[in-house]
């Protein structure tokens, strides 16, 4: 071997000794961060998942001492910024805030996703719980969830209700009331909930589940009527509003958003990032904020984040399996 052959071998051996050493020293979790983190939002600019993703982006800036950059990508439901993630190097650098459209329900109604939700994905912890409120036509002869059940069987196929997209909250939400009461409506599915809402008003829909703020000035306008939450127990709120459970012992409907990591982040970073965002989710500050939104702190460890999902897709499963809920 020459001289030459001899040193770039040299050369080579010490480079790839080298570059993992290198490499480990920059993603050491002791380090951890030492340069901006990425954290992707599956939803435009404005919106409540954007509200909460930059208000904990902050937060976390003034804990890590690092910038927090927002990306948002919407797009294919959410599956674009959730394969972006799935996809990214795990040294804890890039970020999912991710919710249920994503993580629980999307994966049983595609059957060729990027990613899966489990393989791909370390969990974090939750972040919130936001509670899913049945609105309805004023003009609606029903008042309650008991007096719209009546009316339904009593017309079967007449009630029709909207949805802000197939295969969403909103929509796998009714066709669980369908199938918990046996009564018979029609779904009429939009894309976004403006469209939706404008409908409701109109009087071209009767019901359609979403989120308080976005309705709460048409109710107190007049223009629609909530007959009930769908979260187990009732929302601060809307206190006098009945939850569905008190009429249909276990009904539960509600949306969350969760924080996770691409699979193999090392699991000290997993561990302290889980931590800090327990502790601000904890503050009466980030409490008041999300008040105004109409969402709740719900922190969670990354097993039982992890459970809950587990548990959540074997719920939805069977309503969507009976309903024929399918997405192409």
């Amino acid at each position: 071997m020459s001289f030459k052959r001899r040193h770039w071998s040299a050369a080579a051996a010490v480079i790839l000794l080298a570059s993992p050493v290198a490499h480990a020293q920059r993603s050491a979790p002791e380090d951890y961060p030492n340069r901006p983190i990425r954290m992707l939002i599956p939803y435009t600019p404005g919106g409540p998942t954007d509200f909460v993703g930059r208000l904990l982006a902050q937060r976390l800036q003034e804990v890590f001492g690092q910038q927090f950059v927002i990306d948002n990508r919407a797009g294919g439901s959410g599956a674009i910024a959730t394969e972006i993630v799935a996809r990214a190097n795990p040294d804890g650098y890039t970020m999912l805030l991710g919710t249920p459209g994503q993580l629980v329900t999307l994966p049983l109604l595609m059957k060729k996703l990027p990613y899966d939700p489990f393989a791909d994905f370390a969990p974090i912890t939750r972040l919130i719980e936001s509670p899913q409120v049945l609105f309805a036509h004023p003009k609606l002869p029903a008042n309650t969830v008991g007096e719209l059940v009546a009316y339904a069987k009593q017309r079967p196929g007449v009630i029709n209700y909207a949805s802000v997209a197939t295969g969403g909250t909103g929509h796998l939400g009714m066709e669980l009331l369908k199938q918990r009461t046996g009564i018979d409506m029609l779904h009429v599915p939009y894309k976004g909930g403006a469209p939706a809402l404008v409908d409701l008003i109109s009087g071209q829909v009767h019901l359609l589940f979403v989120s308080l703020p976005s309705v709460q000035p048409h109710v107190k306008a007049g223009r629609v009527k909530i007959l009930a939450t769908g979260a187990r127990k009732r929302t601060a709120a809307i206190p006098d509003v009945p939850a569905i459970n008190e009429t249909i012992p276990g009904y539960d409907l509600l949306t969350w958003y969760a924080m996770y990591y691409p699979k193999r982040v090392p699991t000290q970073i997993v561990t302290r990032m889980q931590a800090e965002l327990a502790k601000v989710l904890g503050t009466a500050e980030i409490a008041r904020s999300f008040e105004t939104i109409g969402v709740e702190p719900a922190p969670s460890t990354s097993a039982e984040l992890e459970a809950y999902m587990r548990s959540e897709m074997d719920r939805w499963r069977k309503v969507i399996a009976q309903a024929g809920i399918r997405l192409e």
